[in-house]
């Protein structure tokens, strides 16, 4: 089989897609698909992968983050799907990247893989604050019609989870194929936790008690993330207790989070840790995963901390909130800042080494591996048939 993703969002600088790419290629070499990532980039170029490659595509600046491209013109990227002739093309993208592999007029089947809720991403992060979560949901019916316009446009659809299908059969998209992701249990694993390392991060978030409570959160600097509102909780909560906050990770916003965390005592910014047995280190040492984003289709850095047995404390809304299982997990009201603090405190209250004792054996035994994932997917990408030229 020949496979095609026409990836709108991918850059070796970015996250959970980054990832979900490097795993995709594994997969396909393990399964002999030959699979080629389509990608706008600074320029035309072409690397090698095992299991394929990444073909990036001269294309114009994102212009809100600088570290991707953005698909323009239909010319080169119907020149590279002619030259590849490829079974399946999946569009992972909303936006030009999916009209564009929806409006290819070769004959290869069509899988319409989606990474973002687009609403969630954009009108509950804006307009959360002042109306609620259904209500941007009801407002943003020109998105939904646009989402299920495009979706009629593939063979099939993909998601990341069962919760997530269900909520766009709501809006009424016709309900997608649900593959869950998987998490690679060899890299991230409680069997990597360093108490020294753990000390030395409490020290570099101005914490010397070794009792204090280390959380830590992997996270794109974007809004959807709420990286402020985690700080205003910690801060918050780091008045009353000893505490400090490691954040890992980068994005378009990275001067004002930067600018925020010197405000605040206790918040150690590392920037991304682009090394994974080091991240797996890191994760594994930590006392507590903690999120903002209630917009993840899955929350791939979330199901990581969870696999390297950390307990999490997450928003009660999207791919965060269906990783969460009560006996390691503690939810609060999604961009809601006290009710996060308030969930800081719930546990602190609570038998940390209950928690992550139930997060080994509840919440990282739930996971799959990733081969599960792409089994699925590859088994149901083999089952769609090429179209004719009529269809196509």
């Amino acid at each position: 089989m020949k496979l095609v993703d026409v990836c709108e969002f991918y850059t070796e600088s970015g996250g959970g897609v980054r990832t979900y790419i490097h795993q995709k290629l594994a997969a396909s070499a393990l399964a002999g698909i030959d699979c080629t990532i389509l990608a706008p980039g600074p320029e035309d170029r072409i690397e090698p992968r095992e299991g394929g490659r990444v073909q990036y595509l001269k294309s114009p600046r994102h212009f809100i983050d600088a570290r991707y491209h953005v698909f323009k013109d239909s010319s080169p990227v119907f020149a590279a799907l002619d030259a590849i002739d490829p079974d399946v093309v999946e569009g992972s993208s909303a936006w030009r990247g999916g009209e564009l592999a929806a409006a290819w007029p070769g004959p290869a089947a069509r899988a319409f893989f989606i990474h973002q809720d687009p609403v969630a991403v954009y009108g509950h992060t804006i307009l959360g604050r002042v109306m609620s979560f259904d209500a941007v949901d009801r407002l943003a019916g020109g998105l939904w019609r646009h989402l299920s316009r495009l979706a009629a446009r593939y063979d099939v659809s993909v998601v990341s989870g069962e919760w997530l299908a269900d909520r766009l059969a709501r809006m009424g998209l016709p309900k997608p194929f649900a593959a869950p992701f998987g998490i690679e249990k060899s890299v991230f694993s409680p069997r990597f936790r360093d108490e020294a390392l753990r000390l030395d991060m409490l020290r570099q978030g101005g914490c010397d008690d070794p009792d204090g409570l280390l959380l830590i959160a992997v996270s794109r600097y974007h809004p959807e993330k709420r990286i402020g509102m985690l700080i205003d909780a910690f801060e918050a909560v780091r008045a009353e207790r000893p505490a400090a906050l490691w954040v890992i990770g980068h994005g378009p916003i990275r001067r004002w989070v930067e600018g925020r965390a010197r405000r605040a005592a206790g918040v150690h910014l590392s920037g991304p840790i682009w090394d994974r047995q080091k991240l797996a280190a890191t994760l594994a040492s930590a006392d507590v995963f903690l999120h903002g984003g209630a917009a993840e289709t899955f929350g791939l850095a979330v199901a990581e901390g969870l696999a390297s047995g950390l307990p999490l404390i997450v928003p009660d809304l999207g791919g965060a909130s269906d990783l969460a299982g009560p006996g390691y997990a503690i939810s609060y009201r999604a961009g809601n800042g006290a009710a996060c603090a308030d969930a800081m405190r719930a546990f602190l209250a609570r038998d940390r080494a209950a928690l992550r004792a139930s997060a080994i054996a509840d919440g990282a035994a739930k996971l799959r591996e990733p081969k599960a994932h792409f089994d699925d997917l590859f088994a149901l990408y083999a089952r769609l048939p090429r179209r004719t030229a009529l269809q196509a």
